[in-house]
């Protein structure tokens, strides 16, 4: 993603669907995406999943039953989504949501592929301890 530039496609709306668990977001091109929320929950933009550095990706599994229970407006150029998980440092801007929307098809079936190479699973784990605090390695941006 280059960045927010005069070209980037800005939300003229954008909506929480709980039923659906989807994310509707309307753009002034025309353009219009239902991201589900696992989908944004697992390409989440913060360092906790995408890493420092390239390679340092962590993939985000059993997030199928994850919800955002709040949306917030940072500045005019992105939102912040907080999940039910107690997710929410990843800053998604205007020009990752449309990123995420175009490539969604794409994302998904990459990720699909991945979990099913590392043995892991869509659904949560409920027998596994809770973690101490959401957070991971705890660096924000």
């Amino acid at each position: 993603m280059a960045g927010l530039t005069k070209d980037t496609p800005i939300p003229t709306e954008i909506k929480a669907h709980q039923k659906s668990r989807q994310l509707e977001i309307h753009f002034d091109n025309g353009t219009q995406f239902l991201l589900p929320y696992e989908f944004l929950r697992v390409f989440s933009p913060s360092a906790e999943v995408r890493g420092h550095a390239p390679g340092q990706e962590k993939i985000q599994a059993g997030k199928r039953e994850v919800t955002v229970e709040r949306v917030e407006g940072v500045g005019n150029y992105a939102i912040k989504l907080v999940f039910s998980d107690g997710h929410d440092s990843g800053l998604y801007s205007w020009d990752c949501l449309y990123d995420l929307g175009q490539r969604q098809e794409t994302l998904w079936q990459q990720y699909l592929s991945q979990l099913e190479a590392a043995g892991l699973s869509r659904d949560p784990d409920n027998t596994a301890p809770a973690s101490p605090a959401p957070g991971g390695c705890g660096h924000h941006h």
